[in-house]
Order: structure tokens, then C-alpha cells, then sequence
């Protein structure tokens, strides 16, 4: 452990120690408890060895969901390739605006995830809304794979449906709401981005064009043509992008506009309806 910990630390990894634990954890398959109490006794040879490489694979600055192939969100463990975007705690600013514009959690919501990745956004909210259904759509077959072996998992798979396609071109019907975490990294940015990102994650999923700004007006548009009469479309945005998705739902012709905050106060969610 404390050589993993130097090893972790000299990559450049703030939470070094917590993450060797987890290695160490994920090597051995002991609980936290019984970790406690082995710790003094000698690894077994192949759980060193295990160790060892997820040590040596974290050093490189794979992203520690890729090593433990799994990442939490919301209440969910949800499964995690390279073909999708980790799930990130700003996210689930989403599913708490989703919550309180929704207040009745027995309502037969009809939700859409547009690009949905990992699932993890239109999963959390049906593991919320017990009568909800949903439809998520991707461009990646990759991640809709994963995606469904994520509804598997959460056992919701009798309530959402995985649609392969650009954004929400060939969906029709009317939805209570729509979500999406798009991509919104200016495209030069994306080189100055920390490694487990730059070189890690799917580049489809995170870069938004030269302004990182560039699928929201087209976003915006579906959202108008898919939502009923008061439904609620909810967006993540980037930290800076508050000003620019305003002007962009005024554009839009859209109602009731706000700008959530994610817990560091970052704007991270824009919410809006259409007039009908």
C-alpha cells in the first residue's frame, strides 16, 4: 500500500492513497472490513500481482473507473468502458432538477435522453419514477451496448428502449421530458485536458466544436418539436457556457428559462420549456 500510494502520488494523483485503497480492494475482492483486519497479513501472489497492474495502468492515468470497470451515479453502480463518458457527480444535477419539476414520483413520465452514453441519466431517473418509461438514443453502437448491459443491471430494461442514431433524428412522439449531457469542450481545449480525459474517453462524446457550444441550437430545436404541452427539457452545460445557452433558448423561442447550479456553484444545467 504505502509503496502504491508513492507510486500514485509521484503520477500526479491528489487522492493517491484513497485510490490505492480502492485497487487494493478491487485486487484482493475483500469487503473494507476484512481489509482492515488482513492488512497485516502476507497478499496472496496473484493478488500482488493484480494489484501491481492496476497500480501500473492508474500510473499511466487510466481512469480509475476503467481499471475498476464500474463507477457510481446517483444510487446506481453503473458498468464503464472507453466507449462512454465516466459518469460524473455534476451530472446528477440533472436528475435533481428533474425531481423537483416532477415532484409526483408515481407520474407515467414519458422521458428521452438524447446521446445518452453510459445510460446513466435516463436510468437514474427511471430507477426515481417507477411508472416513467424512456427512450435513449446514441450515435455510438459501442456505447449503447454498454448502455444496455447498464439497464441489466439497474433491472430496468422492461422500461427503456436504445435507439442508434445522430441526436434524435427519426424520433417522433411527444415526451414529458427530455434530458442530455451532449458534448460542450471547445474543441481546443480538449488538448490542455487532464490525461484520463484527453486520452481516455471517447473524444465523440466530449468535444462540442470550435466554441464547445456548437450542438445546442440543434438540441434546443428537438426539444421544442418532441416535448408535450409544459414539458421540461433539462441540459448539462459547461461551467461557463450560462450566457451563451441563454441566448441560445431566447433564439429558440423558448419559455421559462434558468440555469441550475452544480454543488461547487459552477452553472452546470440549463431547464427550459417551449409555448405551445
Amino acid at each position: 500500500m504505502r509503496s502504491a500510494v508513492e507510486r500514485l502520488s509521484a503520477a500526479g494523483l491528489e487522492d493517491a492513497a484513497d485510490e490505492a485503497r480502492r485497487l487494493l480492494l478491487a485486487a484482493s475482492d475483500l469487503s473494507p472490513a476484512r481489509l482492515l483486519t488482513e492488512m497485516m497479513q502476507p497478499m496472496p501472489s496473484e493478488e500482488r500481482e493484480q494489484f501491481d497492474a492496476f497500480v501500473a495502468r492508474r500510473e499511466q492515468r487510466e481512469p480509475l473507473s476503467h481499471i475498476l470497470g464500474v463507477q457510481p451515479f446517483w444510487t446506481l453502480e453503473l458498468k464503464v468502458t472507453r466507449d462512454v463518458l465516466t459518469p460524473r457527480a455534476d451530472t446528477e444535477t440533472v436528475i435533481e432538477a428533474a425531481l423537483a419539476a416532477f415532484p409526483d414520483r408515481s407520474a407515467p413520465v414519458r422521458m428521452l435522453d438524447i446521446a445518452t452514453g453510459s445510460g446513466a441519466i435516463i436510468l437514474a431517473l427511471l430507477s426515481e419514477f417507477p411508472n416513467a418509461s424512456g427512450l435513449a438514443t446514441d450515435l455510438s453502437e459501442a456505447a449503447l451496448k454498454v448502455a444496455a448491459e447498464n439497464a441489466v443491471r439497474t433491472a430496468l430494461t422492461d422500461r427503456v428502449r436504445f435507439q442508434s442514431g445522430n441526436w434524435a433524428d427519426g424520433v417522433s412522439g411527444a415526451f414529458d421530458l427530455v434530458v442530455s449531457n451532449p458534448p460542450y469542450i471547445a474543441t481546443d481545449v480538449l488538448e490542455t485536458l487532464e490525461p484520463e480525459v484527453r486520452v481516455f474517453e471517447p473524444r465523440l462524446a466530449l468535444d462540442g466544436g470550435v466554441t464547445g457550444f456548437g450542438p445546442y441550437p440543434h438540441l434546443f430545436a428537438e426539444a421544442a418539436r418532441l416535448l408535450k404541452p409544459g414539458g421540461l427539457a433539462l441540459f448539462e452545460i459547461g461551467y461557463d457556457q450560462g450566457a451563451m445557452a441563454r441566448q441560445a433558448a431566447r433564439d429558440a423561442s423558448a419559455k421559462e428559462v434558468s440555469i441550475l447550479k452544480d454543488l461547487a456553484g459552477n452553472d452546470r444545467v440549463i431547464s427550459l420549456s417551449f409555448p405551445h
